[in-house]
């Protein structure tokens, strides 16, 4: 069984302050993520929030629009690998055997956009018994220096190269809402939800919701969106929130 969660950079950090954890809330996903049966390979993908968003719009970085600055990039990047340490550190505590993939290392974007990530990595990792834990990051793009990728894009891809038999992204509301702020709970077509699927409040330079379920939609496997309350029966092979399928 290969499982591939996104746990999302609103859930872990506090968006609206710029590099600010929420701990309370990493304790909770770590823990849930530390009772994942042994027999299941996992991956798991964090996104950028305060960490990767604030500094990516501060230097107008984003999927589509790059930079050329080192500075700037590094400035990016090092604000994700900041985060996605404090996301290792607390796994390791519940002896999660959680390592590092830093997509900027790994993978880039051709000239029209597409993401090219190689898995063997990831695929060797988990054959020898790791967690890779990969994050929203900066990535070489050709012809545009280097743009963002959102974990959701990341999450996308791995689904599909490894074959997941499940896909669950932890966000910060308990799945897809409709006008009246209840859960949805399927999602067959993105022309289902278009209407209401808004912006988000916080900074985010990866598209938000929409982004999220137009990523899913494309995938074969089903996959499921809910919030943090739902991780633990998400990982216990439960379908919470709203499934897309």
């Amino acid at each position: 069984m290969t499982v591939v969660l996104k746990l999302g950079g609103s859930v872990i950090t506090d968006k609206d302050r710029p590099e600010t954890l929420d701990g309370d809330a990493l304790e909770r996903a770590a823990a849930a993520v530390a009772s994942v049966d042994s027999d299941t390979d996992l991956v798991v993908v964090h996104g950028g929030g305060s960490f990767g968003h604030h500094n990516a719009s501060e230097h107008g970085v984003s999927t589509t629009e790059g930079t050329h600055d080192a500075s700037a990039a590094l400035a990016i990047h090092g604000a994700m690998t900041t985060l996605n340490g404090f996301v290792l550190q607390r796994l390791l505590e519940r002896d999660v055997n959680a390592v590092p993939v830093h997509p900027f290392s790994v993978a880039h974007r051709d000239r029209d956009g597409r993401l090219s990530l190689p898995t063997g990595q990831i695929r060797t990792l988990l054959a020898e018994g790791f967690v890779p834990v990969l994050h929203g990051d900066l990535v070489a793009h050709e012809g545009a220096g280097a743009t963002v990728v959102s974990g959701d894009e990341l999450v996308a891809d791995l689904a599909t190269d490894l074959e997941a038999d499940r896909v669950g992204l932890c966000s910060t509301v308990p799945g897809v809402l409709d006008d009246a702020e209840r859960v949805i709970d399927r999602i067959a077509t993105y022309e289902d939800v278009a209407s209401v699927l808004g912006e988000s409040e916080s900074t985010d330079v990866t598209g938000g919701m929409a982004a999220k379920v137009r990523a899913l939609l494309a995938l074969e496997a089903s996959a499921s969106i809910f919030g943090l309350a739902d991780l633990d029966a998400f990982l216990a092979g439960g379908e919470p929130g709203t499934t897309v399928e």
